[in-house]
């Protein structure tokens, strides 16, 4: 498969790429709680904590600031935006817990190394260095408040 070479994460998109990686972690802790045998209502519980406290705001976040560095008539944006819905769907979703699980697993994990590979290296050529420190503030002032990533007790993963 042919991925365009890693750029330098600019360091105003450094925060976001850790919330990457936490939603990578959130498709392993899926992962691990179906290969440990884990009822999907517990692992629900916690995806759907884990959504509301900290993959919406960084949603928000990213179509607000982040991606209106490339405009809205750009095709990676599109893709962001249309992945961004579906994520939201089977979140949202109460029937089919277990087939919702496995599809968010999947989906999430190849959305945020879509968004890694791809398109953050066409934002941090984009933006301005004022794009960039908006994004940084924004996300440093939007996140302050949100609960600890490692706050949930049932930590049926391990």
């Amino acid at each position: 498969m042919d991925r365009p070479p890693p750029l330098k994460r600019k360091e105003e998109l450094v925060p976001l790429s850790h919330d990457h990686h936490h939603g990578l972690w959130l498709s392993l802790k899926i992962r691990t709680g179906f290969k440990k045998g884990v009822a999907p209502a517990r692992m629900k519980k916690y995806t759907d904590w884990f959504f509301e406290m900290h993959l919406l705001p960084h949603f928000e976040l990213e179509e607000k600031y982040v991606f209106p560095i490339l405009g809205d008539e750009n095709e990676l944006v599109k893709r962001a935006l249309s992945e961004h819905r579906k994520l939201c769907r089977l979140f949202y979703a109460q029937q089919e817990v277990e087939k919702n699980l496995v599809l968010i697993e999947e989906k999430l994990e190849s959305h945020i190394r879509f968004e890694e590979r791809v398109l953050f290296n066409e934002v941090q050529k984009a933006a301005t260095q004022e794009e960039l420190e908006k994004v940084a503030t924004v996300h440093q002032t939007t996140t302050a408040d949100i609960v600890a990533i490692d706050s949930w007790t049932d930590k049926f993963w391990r």
